[in-house]
């Protein structure tokens, strides 16, 4: 379900997907959200850091664990601009986040409900709330605008 700041928050995750198709990557952002503030940021950088796992939402975990100085992010909500996919999924649910919010559902890898549902997957240690489609007409459009033009 979603809630009063959810837009605040995922113009945030906007504003980093932005930075990302600025670098050349795919512009997918990410924010966490702890005690009404962002606590952690994240932006795709797997080209600019050759590495396949860094994904705007495990950049955006690991920022927010260095800024609280602990790896449980018991209460967090983090705000993705798309899907997270099943390795970012996975990495929700072991930082103990409360909610995930997403904006654009991800049909080719979504793991929060489109192809999987890896962050409500009752046999797991712990579920997350989720809530999606704020912002999804912004955030949909930088995505299709970035691939259309690589396809240049």
């Amino acid at each position: 379900m979603n809630q009063p700041d959810d837009a605040t928050w995922m113009t945030e995750a906007l504003a980093e997907a932005r930075k990302a198709g600025e670098d050349g990557e795919v512009p997918i952002g990410a924010v966490v959200v702890a005690d009404g503030r962002v606590v952690g940021r994240g932006r795709n950088a797997r080209e600019r850091l050759r590495d396949p796992t860094a994904h705007a939402e495990v950049l955006a975990l690991q920022d927010a664990a260095r800024t609280l100085g602990r790896w449980r992010l018991t209460g967090a909500e983090l705000f993705a601009t798309l899907e997270p996919c099943p390795m970012c999924a996975g990495a929700l649910v072991n930082a103990r986040l409360a909610r995930l919010v997403f904006a654009v559902a991800d049909p080719k890898a979504g793991a929060a409900g489109t192809l999987f549902d890896i962050v409500r997957d009752a046999r797991l240690n712990h579920r997350l709330e989720v809530a999606s489609g704020v912002l999804a007409v912004e955030c949909g459009t930088l995505l299709t605008s970035f691939f259309r033009a690589r396809r240049k």
